[in-house]
């Protein structure tokens, strides 16, 4: 048996890309939508994997970074492109030590409402 929970949140962001031929190469930005996604065999004495309220102060807490940024500034994404793709990437590892020893599943970023990554390990 397996639990499955899922928080969502936003960041309000500018980037751009680096090495891409086509508009993203210039300063843009987006609403990004985040969805992670925490799995676990196990509840806690109250019939819980975690705490909803816990799990989404601790995502927009650890989004904070991301939030009324360029993405380009930050040193995660002086090393990777501010893609999509690098995104939810840092969501997965930043927020993953966040909330050890739960076990984050996937991430889900949108870029718009038809188009997102999910990345998981």
């Amino acid at each position: 048996m397996i639990f499955e929970l899922s928080i969502k949140s936003h960041i309000a962001s500018a980037h751009f890309l680096r090495g891409y031929d086509g508009r993203c190469k210039d300063l843009h930005g987006h609403t990004w939508q985040v969805e992670v996604v925490v799995a676990s065999d196990r509840l806690n004495e109250i019939g819980m994997v975690a705490d909803f309220a816990v799990l989404k102060k601790k995502l927009q807490e650890s989004l904070i970074p991301l939030d009324h940024a360029c993405l380009n500034d930050l040193a995660y994404f002086q090393e990777n492109n501010p893609t999509t793709e690098n995104i939810a990437k840092y969501v997965y590892e930043y927020f993953g030590q966040v909330i050890v020893p739960l076990k984050i599943k996937r991430v889900q970023v949108w870029e718009s409402a038809t188009a997102s990554v999910v990345y998981y390990a």
